[in-house]
């Protein structure tokens, strides 16, 4: 297409993508979050990543006198604050008496454990298949092997 028809065409088009830009990148923002369930079954616990920072929060129902209750969340504690960026997701098990949940870097496959303790959700450090083991958890060598 040519000509003045041609133009507005792509003037049309390119107002669109003025417009559809900014609700594009609002949209990827307002996805910036995932929410998973603890997997234990008498536990109202949901637990929240940042998926750009791995960041982990937690938040459960909490009665209180003469109230229709409350919102009681744990802000990240040990572990649990931004880690390198990467994309995070979570991934609770089927562990019915299980209260964390599984924070998974998609990009290297690095896993950690995420739950609450006393007032704060804490996470073990990451670990992947490929990454060597702490030394206290690595299996002795077998007796007359080095």
């Amino acid at each position: 297409m040519g000509g003045r028809a041609g133009d507005r065409i792509r003037a049309v088009g390119l107002a669109a993508g003025i417009v559809a830009g900014p609700l594009a990148a609002g949209a990827a923002h307002a996805a910036s979050y995932e929410f998973v369930p603890a997997p234990q079954a008498d536990l109202n616990r949901v637990y929240r990543v940042d998926r750009a920072t791995g960041e982990v929060i937690s938040c459960q129902y909490g009665l209180k006198e003469n109230t229709i209750g409350t919102t009681l969340c744990f802000g990240p504690g040990e572990g649990a604050g931004p880690q390198a960026p990467s994309e995070y997701s979570l991934v609770a098990s089927r562990h019915l008496r299980e209260a964390g949940v599984f924070r998974v870097n998609q990009r290297t496959g690095a896993m950690s454990i995420c739950y609450v303790l006393d007032d704060a959700v804490v996470c073990t450090p990451q670990g992947n298949a490929g990454s060597a083991a702490p030394a206290q958890l690595q299996a002795p060598a077998p007796a007359g092997k080095p």
